[in-house]
């Protein structure tokens, strides 16, 4: 049972649903893999990944929107995460993904991240989005690149420090 309201879309290989508390443990596992979870903000504590976990639904509650599980058509185990985050202090809605140890490779971040980006211009009735991408992440970058987004500008992003804002297409620009 999803603990939000969060729609439940499938692409090729993935289903992309709301949370659901079996996903709290591969997201706290995640999270505290120092080198896995650095770019998108590592939580050694336990507690705290689990309260991230619960932000998210929280997240879902108030604005309508946020990360969805990536779940793997052929194994059925949480791939990870994808979806659109706005908490206070981001400068604007953006895109964001992670990939589990495991899944890496495969093209599972940038299947979610284009299907999560049509349902938000075409259901949300977004007309852009950013990813915010610490510097360093360079494997983010490539995949943010790849989905055609554009670095804008740096800014000092509240929870991660200096960050890297990339635009993506406009829909009309997707058509």
């Amino acid at each position: 049972m999803s603990l939000t309201n969060a729609p439940r879309f499938e692409t090729e290989r993935l289903i992309l649903r709301g949370p659901e508390m079996p996903d709290a443990e591969p997201f706290i596992a995640f999270s505290a893999d120092k080198e896995r979870s650095e770019g998108f903000g590592y939580i050694p504590q336990r507690d705290e990944a689990w309260r991230w976990f619960a932000l998210n639904i929280g997240h879902w509650h108030i604005h309508g929107y946020g990360y969805l599980t990536i779940e793997d058509k052929e194994t059925g185990n949480p791939a990870g995460i994808c979806g659109i985050w706005n908490p206070e202090g981001w400068p604007e809605p953006e895109i964001g993904w992670v990939v589990y140890e495991g899944f890496e490779g495969k093209g599972i971040a940038y299947e979610a991240a284009v299907a999560v980006r049509a349902w938000a211009y075409a259901e949300l009735k977004f007309t852009t989005l950013t990813s915010n991408i610490v510097p360093a992440n360079t494997r983010s970058i490539a995949l943010a690149e790849r989905l055609g987004a554009t670095f804008e500008r740096e800014y000092e992003n509240v929870q991660m420090g200096l960050d890297h804002l990339y635009r993506h297409p406009a829909p009309e620009a997707l058509l």
